[in-house]
């Protein structure tokens, strides 16, 4: 009977774990296309971004049941607890990343109605890609417990800061420049903060990979602390 006990409870911790790499999933698309939306003025994209939201809310009101029952009934100890716990923390994660998505196609349907600026947003795109490859990272860490490349997403969030305050000084000499497209550079200053921002969500769910090893809450120590 014990054995049969611990045995579900395993593949309970297993199923939230798994749930969440699902989301996690969903998310890496929403952020794909809500940026290739703004980049292509592609309204069509940008109207599947903003109705994957519904979805998005399904996982994580399903995710959040499903940890609290386990909290309820197995009332989970040391290693077991982190893992419960840390995955409550990435679901809120992911579904701000939704969000941030979300408002990055907003900004695309807006741009959608102005022509294409003749770099195609080259400075956008590549800090898109940035902040991709750094989720993705962060998702694939959580998934293996993989303090090194959690490690590593933590470092990288530096590089997208430095680059957003670059793109932002670019963006602004631009405006003096061409003061008649400041609306457009606007909403591109925001897609690039929204940007920003899910760098900074997948550097938390990169933290809880170290909580969950280590026990260790890294989320207010800087990177010498953390790399200590």
């Amino acid at each position: 009977m014990n054995k049969h006990i611990s045995e579900q409870y395993d593949i309970e911790l297993s199923q939230i774990k798994e749930l969440l790499m699902e989301m996690g999933g969903l998310v890496e698309q929403q952020v794909t296309q809500a940026c290739a939306s703004l980049i292509a003025h592609d309204t069509q994209l940008a109207e599947q971004v903003q109705d994957t939201e519904t979805r998005l809310n399904q996982f994580e009101v399903e995710l959040d049941d499903q940890c609290v029952s386990i909290i309820a009934r197995r009332q989970p100890t040391a290693g077991d607890l982190r893992i419960v716990v840390s995955v409550m923390k990435a679901i809120t994660d992911l579904e701000r990343i939704g969000d941030e998505a979300d408002r990055i196609a907003k900004m695309a349907l807006s741009l959608a109605r102005t022509e294409l600026p003749s770099d195609r947003y080259a400075d956008f795109r590549t800090m898109s890609e940035k902040v991709s490859r750094m989720l993705t990272r962060a998702l694939d860490a959580f998934a293996r417990l993989d303090i090194e490349s959690a490690l590593r997403v933590i470092q990288a969030d530096e590089e997208i800061d430095t680059s957003y305050n670059a793109f932002v000084r670019h963006s602004i000499g631009a405006m003096r420049d061409k003061p008649d497209e400041i609306e457009n550079s606007i909403n591109v200053i925001w897609a690039a903060r929204a940007l920003e921002r899910i760098g900074d969500h997948a550097k938390n769910i990169s933290e809880y990979v170290i909580y969950q090893v280590k026990g260790l809450d890294v989320r207010h120590s800087g990177n010498p602390d953390i790399d200590d």
